[in-house]
């Protein structure tokens, strides 16, 4: 009998506490700064993103994902705070977290329910992206954490790698580096055999068709299936009124074979659900995010959680 199981990725969107950290850019987020952050829009921002983990697919599996990257996160205590939320506490999930040299403090991370996931191993993976004058530019680390899905081995990455801000083209080359480094921290690991399942995930601030993606990280040992899911009517965000797809989850190609006690990718698809979109206006149809520009309007995110379904043959 076949079991199905959800591995989700989702960009949270700022998730700060309201704590100001002397050593980050995190002053927009606390109850005097920018977008006056208090403790009561914290907690429903925690708890809106806590009922969309746990509906995440649940239609096709019948239960919330066991493995879920998230990027976004400020620290280990929002971690916390979002797992403990009502609408997931009892999945009583657990998660994978270092901290990262960004600037403004945010992080990528991993939950997993340990029902089905133990961690064997995890360690950051520094992403250093030297500029145009030959600087350091600090950025996310990306995660790796090696354990046993079901009691089968898999590596799985976390990414966030460096945004388009000025313009996708002079940013380009950081999204090829931060490739890059992943691919050869890949190649390089001891652990990492040829016929390791691998799962990449990410906001990779490129899409499927994009240098970075396209010729430096999908090379012949994997699979994307988000390439077929590139949409001009649908993605993960909307910019400018153009839907893309930055969410990604890239698997090796032996998921794409079904064997008695291993993992098999079933699809691909964006948890789009329509309490997740904004319902007027002319931004309708897109995210809900929480804040438009300075204004509060009490959403989730300004992504959409993207996922794999795998089945499970026994």
């Amino acid at each position: 009998m076949d079991t199905l199981h959800t591995i989700a990725f989702y960009n949270l969107e700022n998730l700060f506490d309201t704590t100001n950290d002397p050593e980050k850019l995190d002053d927009d987020f606390t109850p005097e700064g920018k977008y006056a952050w208090s403790k009561t829009r914290y907690r429903k921002k925690t708890y809106k993103l806590a009922k969309v983990i746990a509906d995440i697919a649940k239609d096709e599996t019948n239960k919330p994902p066991v493995l879920v990257g998230v990027v976004e996160v400020e620290n280990a205590t929002v971690l916390q705070d979002l797992i403990d939320c009502k609408p997931i506490q009892a999945i009583k999930y657990e998660y994978v977290h270092y901290d990262s040299p960004d600037e403004r403090g945010i992080d990528v991370a991993m939950l997993y329910n340990p029902k089905y996931f133990t961690v064997a191993h995890s360690e950051t993976i520094p992403i250093k992206i030297i500029d145009n004058q030959g600087k350091v530019d600090a950025t996310r680390d990306g995660l790796y954490v090696r354990g046993l899905l079901n009691k089968e081995e898999v590596h799985v990455f976390v990414c966030h790698w460096p945004s388009r801000r000025g313009s996708s083209e002079s940013t380009n080359y950081k999204r090829v580096q931060a490739a890059k480094q992943i691919t050869h921290f890949i190649e390089n690991c001891k652990t990492i055999t040829e016929d390791a399942k691998i799962i990449i995930m990410g906001d990779f601030n490129d899409g499927p068709a994009n240098e970075s993606i396209e010729k430096y990280l999908v090379t012949n040992r994997f699979y994307n299936p988000f390439e077929s899911l590139k949409d001009i009517v649908r993605g993960s965000l909307n910019y400018n009124q153009e839907w893309i797809l930055f969410d990604q989850i890239i698997i090796s190609h032996n998921f794409l074979r079904a064997k008695n006690g291993q993992h098999s990718f079933k699809e691909a698809n964006i948890f789009d659900k329509s309490f997740l979109k904004e319902f007027e206006g002319k931004h309708e149809g897109n995210p809900f995010r929480t804040y438009k520009g300075k204004r509060y309007i009490g959403g989730y995110s300004d992504h959409f959680p993207v996922y794999v379904i795998m089945k499970l043959r026994s």
